[in-house]
């Protein structure tokens, strides 16, 4: 039967997929927020500095790349659907042994550890939606699948609400309640029908071309994809790293309440972005939805950085989020399709994974951008978010001569 015309019995099915996989990359995230919340509390707990506690993220986003690479090879090789299930496993087991950590080595090797998976369940997520839904639901479910990140951010925001009472240790206990996705997606998620399709056709071939000898085979489209992955990933850090704690509280000395609302403002205003510019990808074509909202995103700036006053920063806030996370909301379609089916899982991933780690300088490149500047963080926040947002620009349309088609399909 044809992708375009699913019966009811296969489009309930795939609601469950994106169900399924936005949930899985929901939690993810919000176990990921709940270390950012607790960095002083961990401290304090193991009696050492916050700079020290510092680690625990940075060791996180170093591992992803492994993750990446690792579980979308598994995945390419055993399917989408028990890599997935085993990742999510394995990261809330991790969360759950992060609380009973007894000293801060331990602690830290464990967060390395979960970076790993972290870095794993978005790639295979990504191939497991896009392979499983009809292609006039890929732009939505794209977006659907990219608004679980703030909503994890979202969650771990609620959560953080019960510290007072559970601990640090006690939400990262309630963290690992994340497996709920893993059983959901063992009881109504199927294997992926095109990577199905593929062994089936493959059975008694020659066996397809890993990572590496692909990448060999199509290095440009390799460095592309990292480059423009860097470009986001500056272009979401940029905008969110230092923005509440070092720009609204200590420059625009907005109180906390108020730094609480926005934030949950601007994560709606995100979610929302990224679903309203998936739908939009559907329409006009991946790479012009993401160069539209790469595009708003720049005049935004002033609006989002110059203001004093608490309206005028919330509704820049809420229009810049809106944009760069619209502009993420196409981005597992995109890669998906841009990547050959062979290594589905992996390059994604993998290219998503390599470009957060080069953006992992962010805070320390906009901390002394505005050193050097000496007019405060809103320079440095513009000048970062706007370059990478040109960069995503100017990438994204280059490419599109390159690789109109999608190898999806």
């Amino acid at each position: 039967m044809a992708a375009t015309a699913l019966s009811p019995i296969d489009r309930t099915t795939a609601r469950h997929v994106v169900a399924a996989s936005f949930l899985g990359w929901m939690l993810d995230a919000c176990d990921f927020f709940i270390v950012l919340f607790t960095l002083d509390n961990v401290a304090r707990s193991f009696s050492t500095s916050l700079e020290v506690v510092l680690l625990a993220p940075t060791l996180t986003l170093i591992t992803r790349p492994i993750g990446a690479f690792v579980c979308g090879r598994a995945a390419d090789a055993y399917g989408r659907k028990p890599v997935l299930i085993g990742t999510i496993t394995i990261y809330s087991l991790i969360e759950v042994l992060s609380a009973f950590a007894p000293t801060l080595t331990v602690f830290l090797a464990l967060r390395a550890l979960f970076g790993v998976a972290l870095g794993g369940e978005w790639g295979v997520g990504t191939s497991l939606i896009m392979e499983s839904v009809p292609p006039s639901w890929r732009g939505t479910a794209s977006g659907i699948l990219q608004a679980g990140y703030p909503a994890g951010y979202l969650l771990a925001s609620l959560m953080f609400l019960l510290l007072p009472v559970l601990g640090w240790r006690g939400l990262f206990v309630l963290g690992g309640g994340a497996i709920v996705s893993a059983i959901y997606i063992w009881l109504r998620v199927p294997e992926s029908p095109d990577w199905l399709a593929r062994q089936a056709q493959g059975a008694g071939a020659e066996r397809p071309p890993g990572m590496l000898a692909v990448a060999r085979q199509n290095m440009a489209l390799c460095v592309f994809a990292v480059a423009l992955m860097a470009a986001f990933n500056f272009m979401s850090h940029g905008s969110q790293d230092l923005y509440p704690k070092v720009f609204l509280a200590l420059e625009r000395h907005v109180p906390p309440p108020s730094i609480t609302l926005l934030a949950v403002l601007y994560n709606l205003a995100a979610i929302a972005g990224g679903v309203v510019f998936g739908v939009l990808s559907q329409r006009i074509g991946r790479q012009y939805a993401i160069a539209v909202a790469a595009a708003l995103t720049i005049p935004l700036l002033p609006l989002w950085t110059l203001p004093h006053s608490i309206f005028w920063l919330g509704v820049g806030a809420v229009c810049i989020q809106f944009c760069i996370q619209g502009a993420w909301g196409v981005v597992p379609a995109y890669l998906s399709e841009l990547s050959p089916a062979s290594v589905r899982a992996t390059f994604p991933g993998l290219a998503y994974q390599c470009g957060n780690l080069i953006a992992a300088s962010n805070a320390l490149v906009q901390t002394r951008l505005a050193g050097w500047i000496g007019a405060g963080l809103a320079p440095a926040l513009m000048l970062t978010v706007g370059g990478a947002a040109l960069g995503v620009l100017v990438l994204t349309l280059l490419n599109a001569r390159l690789h109109p088609q999608s190898r999806l399909g």
